[in-house]
């Protein structure tokens, strides 16, 4: 800083046209430093001393530069009536108590930086990049693997169940125990395995991915763990962990879906005839997984103490607590049918239910916290459950779709060499990298203690709607295969499902709309929650302390914003070299802009920012994208940048950029500033459609990426490791990967009946009608053309759909279909 002010006074002794251009150059560097109050103080003296400015001027800059420096005077000048009339405006938003609740749940983790405006990107790089251990890495290749191999996802759906012995081996195994620590009986695994495990299930089974993950997510282990007496501990998690007890967590109710603190079960606490504390319950639930085959209810409910029993006011809140299933007045054994997929979703109801005090997740104590149970619980659970069992899903589709286009063949081509499937192709590929990089960066954190619940709103939205674009595009690119429903589909019940994942733990169009922007906007700004906390608390030091420090945030993310578009991110340091660090520059200029226009729509809004749904979701979707990026980063560099991975790793980059892009440009297009609303249409919209910070990946990598996906070798292993892969040749999967392996062996030989077709040596037709005139004139060998029987039929195994006869397919259980055993109809004609 002294070097900025020395430099500064030298240039303001130098007349003319070159002191305003240093003066300007000083303001842009200070400015874009973040200078402190008190060097612009000094530097402006300098400047007016330099310029031998008017006594009445600089008198007026020195009264200014005093009022804005000493705190005691700025406070009763300047905060106190500021406070005051903002207060009166309601310019900030109001924080109810459930809201400050969920805000307040976990902590923020790198979001902060992006929403800084000047994130440290140097610790974004550094982040922990989690791998499994040996013990984790066991399960997942032992227990899990053999898991996988008990069920297939077709005969679930046609029973409607798990065999007994699945249900048998996941008690045996403790499945239901993944988070359990050790001492309970539990495995104690660490977020990383947890998701992994998900995700190999979700690529086998999604209701069976289902069934081990709610247990091991929001609900009674959980809540018992991080709340729960000891004596709850010690009776309820050793059960948990042995499959003992079967949990689920009852919250949502037909008037309280997304606003879950509208809840209306409710229990009231009073003394029994012997004087024990006890609550009588009521509930109506529904949409619970698991209620139907539970032996224990999580039950959340609104508390109240009409006699104050507990010393906790009347009405202590939102409580959760244990209830055995087989407590009487409760109601189980029905469920719902959502979407026909067949995992336990079901309602619950309670009527008149006793129990005692201490069926309260945390005893008399946890009277009256469960929202705060729960807000932090999710904070975790929503990082880790669905983002799995999308990427489970995103890993099978790059795998089967991308064979599937090696293997299917029309206008003599292999379809994968066709531009209009390279298109989707690459965004399953693309999207798979990606959303896999943000699943280990998410966990790494998780691991280290972390409970960013703003970035596990954004895994829960991304993935799951990244998941949806990824499973229609496998059913586009299969066609009929992938609408004809049997053991053969990969991908019908995934793209049925879709929706399921779509709608929990949080719907997609409020997790967009009002918990990512909106929860972010407040809880990892560097000080918008502070300074409501100062106003509700009526504190004018604190208001004032944040306030000005906000002011200048705001003057430097704009000053930020404006150079680093200038230069196109040329300004900001990349924390690596090589292939990574244009696009972390490309993260700061967005950082920047992000930081500057978020603080106008709060300054343009205020507190009915709130009701601005469609412009919040934008915001939420260039904050989204930037973290996407940032984790996709991270994996590039923790990775060893990988050269395999490179087109994987632009298009993933490229495409995060463009919807940052697409995001700006709808603000621009959109936001209302008071008297500048023109300004942010017009000449700034313009600017950054012209200046675009992103644009769509290229057509060239595009191509790269799927060739890449249709290519047998440790790269395709790697983008869909931890997926089941069925070694036998009856199941899909296996066809799928026998099929790809018999064409990479077989190349050579097409390539010789390519070439002879060429040179007009053979006649052009279907390739096994070829082999008999190639064997004529020597092109190929018996051996050859045995292969490229063998191929054929292998190909034609893999692309057949399931057939049933009408009394199979009336009584809805198919387990043989007919496709079975086809034959390729061009082979009749081929004669060896």
């Amino acid at each position: 800083m002294e070097s900025m002010i020395h430099q500064f006074a030298f240039f303001s002794q130098v007349p003319g046209w070159i002191s305003w251009g240093s003066v300007i150059l000083v303001f842009l560097i200070f400015a874009y430093r973040g200078a402190p109050l008190w060097l612009w103080a000094a530097a402006g003296l300098a400047a007016l001393a330099g310029f031998q400015a008017p006594l009445w001027l600089f008198i007026g800059f020195v009264v200014l530069a005093l009022i804005f420096n000493l705190k005691a005077i700025r406070r009763a000048i300047l905060s106190g009536p500021l406070m005051k009339l903002l207060d009166a405006l309601k310019i900030l938003p109001a924080i109810s108590e459930t809201e400050q609740t969920a805000i307040d749940a976990g902590t923020v983790w790198v979001e902060g930086e992006l929403f800084s405006g000047k994130p440290n990107l140097k610790r974004l790089n550094e982040e922990t990049y989690p791998e499994l251990t040996e013990k984790e890495q066991a399960f997942l290749d032992g227990p899990v693997e053999e898991l996988c191999s008990m069920v297939t996802d077709w005969e679930v759906f046609q029973r409607k169940d798990f065999p007994k012995k699945a249900w048998a081996y996941m008690k045996e195994k403790r499945f239901f125990g993944l988070i359990i620590p050790e001492k309970y009986g539990g495995y104690n695994f660490s977020a990383n395995a947890h998701s992994q495990i998900v995700a190999k299930l979700a690529s086998r089974c999604g209701p069976l991915a289902t069934t081990v993950m709610v247990p091991n997510s929001l609900g009674p282990a959980e809540l018992l763990m991080h709340y729960g007496t000891q004596a709850q501990k010690d009776y309820y998690l050793p059960r948990l962990a042995k499959g003992e007890e079967i949990p689920c967590f009852a919250l949502t109710e037909p008037n309280a879906g997304s606003d879950a603190g509208s809840m209306m079960s409710y229990g009231v606490v009073f003394r029994d005839d012997d004087g024990e504390l006890c609550l009588r319950l009521n509930w109506d639930k529904r949409y619970i997984t698991l209620a139907a085959i539970s032996t224990v209810i999580g039950l959340a409910f609104k508390l109240s103490d009409p006699d104050n029993l507990l010393g906790k006011g009347e009405n202590p809140g939102i409580t959760a607590a244990l209830i055995p299933s087989a407590t009487k007045g409760v109601e189980l054994g029905k469920r719902h049918d959502p979407l026909g997929v067949p995992f336990y979703n079901c309602p619950t109801r309670g009527k008149n239910v006793v129990v005692p005090i201490d069926a309260i997740i945390g005893g008399k104590e946890g009277a009256g916290i469960g929202w705060r149970m729960l807000m932090e619980s999710l904070a975790v659970g929503r990082g880790i459950s669905l983002p799995a069992q999308s990427i489970g899903g995103a890993r099978t589709a790059t795998r089967a779709a991308g064979a599937y286009a090696a293997i299917r063949k029309q206008f003599g081509l292999n379809i994968g060499k066709f531009e209009g499937i390279e298109e989707p192709l690459a965004r399953i590929g693309g999207y798979t990298y990606l959303m896999d990089a943000a699943r280990g960066y998410i966990c790494g954190a998780l691991d280290q203690g972390e409970k960013p619940a703003v970035v596990t709103a954004i895994a829960k939205y991304n993935f799951t709607e990244l998941g949806r674009e990824i499973i229609n595009d496998a059913m586009d690119i299969t066609g009929g295969a992938g609408i004809s429903r049997g053991p053969r589909n990969i991908f019908a019940h995934s793209y049925i499902a879709m929706p399921i994942a779509i709608t929990v733990e949080g719907a997609n169009i409020l997790t967009r709309t009002l918990i990512i922007f909106g929860q972010g906007a407040i809880r990892s700004h560097p000080y918008a929650l502070k300074e409501i906390q100062a106003l509700m608390e009526k504190d004018v030091k604190k208001f004032d302390n944040h306030f000005w420090k906000h002011i200048g945030h705001v003057v430097q993310n704009e000053i930020r914003a404006g150079m680093l578009s200038f230069t196109r991110g040329r300004l900001a340091r990349s924390p690596v070299s090589g292939p990574a660090a244009k696009y972390y520059r490309k993260l700061a200029w967005a950082s920047a802009s992000f930081a500057f226009m978020a603080d106008i729509a709060l300054g343009s809004y205020g507190g009915a920012l709130k009701m601005k749904e469609k412009l919040a979701g934008r915001y939420a979707d260039i904050l989204s994208w930037m973290f996407l990026a940032t984790a996709t980063l991270r994996r590039f560099e923790a990775e060893g940048r990988r050269t395999e991975d490179l087109d994987y790793f632009t298009w993933a980059m490229d495409h995060s950029f463009y919807r940052i892009q697409t995001a700006f440009d709808e603000i621009y297009s959109e936001i209302t500033v008071p008297g500048l609303t023109w300004l942010f249409r017009g000449p700034v919209a313009m600017w950054s459609r012209l200046n675009r910070i992103g644009k769509k990946p290229s057509d060239i990598t595009g191509h790269k990426v799927a060739q890449a996906m249709q290519q047998r070798g440790d790269q395709r292993d790697r983008i869909t490791r931890g997926i089941y892969i069925p070694a036998s040749r009856d199941e899909a999967l296996g066809k799928f990967e026998y099929a790809l392996e018999l064409i990479e062996q077989s190349f050579p030989v097409y390539k010789k009946l390519y070439k002879a077709t060429k040179s007009r040596e053979i006649p052009k037709d279907h390739v096994l009608k070829q082999l008999e005139p190639a064997l004529v004139k020597g092109i190929i060998t018996e051996e050859e053309a045995g292969m490229v029987k063998k191929t054929e039929d292998a190909r034609f195994d893999a692309i057949l759909v399931d057939e049933f006869t009408l009394i199979e397919y009336n009584s809805g259980i198919a387990s043989a279909p007919h496709s079975e055993g086809l034959k390729n109809p061009e082979m009749d004609s081929v004669i060896f």
